[in-house]
């Protein structure tokens, strides 16, 4: 991509992109002409990644520097997961990110499409409420829809394949035991709720509940992939010495 492309994806001037480049944080692009330059999907993650160490950490360049060779020695999950982590959980974006107001505005912020937009309110994945005859988006609708379109980026989506209404079931059985855990824990905890601190504590709940189904899905996805991956190797592995066992025999005739 050229570096217009690049200024565009990850929101950092053309400018700052070549004083990462000097200061050695990301290496020299290759040319494709005199005064021009390719960069790789690499280059997204790695500046974006930049930018979340200065605008949340406040880390100095040298700092930076440190992280981004430790970051270049992780696995390539783990630098999966680091890339997503600062996309997504940004703790200003938290302060500065208002709710958006229009499905115009919605499908430019987050790059869903309209029919996908429609899929995803009609499946209850996304869920805008109506002030004053508007649709108004919270800023977890907006990331949902940015993650839809990163699935989509990396090859879970239709046109690969995949089934979009999958995150449909998802969504159901989310929210049916959530349903059921906050009316147990509201009944449960009727006489603490009416004290002056409830609706501190109880925001504390909904985000500690949030964390715990991340981590927990984090987890037990990680571990059924890696059980899968791994009895797919014993297959090819049994096949593979299946095949050997048959050649040997044939030479041995």
């Amino acid at each position: 991509m050229k570096i217009s492309e690049l200024v565009k994806r990850t929101g950092v001037p053309k400018e700052t992109i070549h004083f990462y480049i000097r200061e050695g944080l990301l290496r020299k692009p290759r040319k494709s002409g005199v005064n021009t330059a390719d960069y790789n999907e690499s280059y997204v993650n790695q500046i974006l990644l930049i930018k979340d160490l200065r605008d949340n950490y406040y880390l100095p360049i040298p700092e930076i520097k440190k992280v981004i060779k430790d970051f270049k020695k992780q696995s390539p999950s783990n630098q999966a997961i680091s890339q997503f982590h600062s996309k997504y959980f940004r703790p200003a974006d938290r302060l500065l990110t208002s709710e958006i107001t229009g499905r115009d505005t919605f499908k430019q912020e987050t790059g869903l499409g309209q029919k996908w937009l429609i899929k995803a309110i009609e499946w209850g994945l996304i869920t805008p409420k109506i002030q004053n005859g508007k649709e108004i988006f919270s800023n977890d609708d907006v990331a949902i829809g940015k993650l839809m379109v990163d699935m989509e980026r990396i090859g879970f989506g239709p046109k690969h394949g995949h089934d979009p209404e999958d995150l449909r079931y998802i969504s159901d059985f989310v929210r049916e035991y959530l349903v059921n855990a906050f009316k147990k824990y509201y009944q449960n905890n009727l006489e603490k709720l009416t004290s002056a601190d409830s609706a501190q504590k109880s925001s504390q709940f909904h985000e500690l509940i949030s964390l715990l189904f991340y981590h927990l899905y984090r987890k037990f996805a990680r571990e059924a992939a890696q059980r899968l991956l791994d009895a797919e190797k014993m297959e090819c592995s049994s096949q593979s010495g299946k095949a050997k066992s048959n050649i040997s025999g044939e030479k041995n005739e």
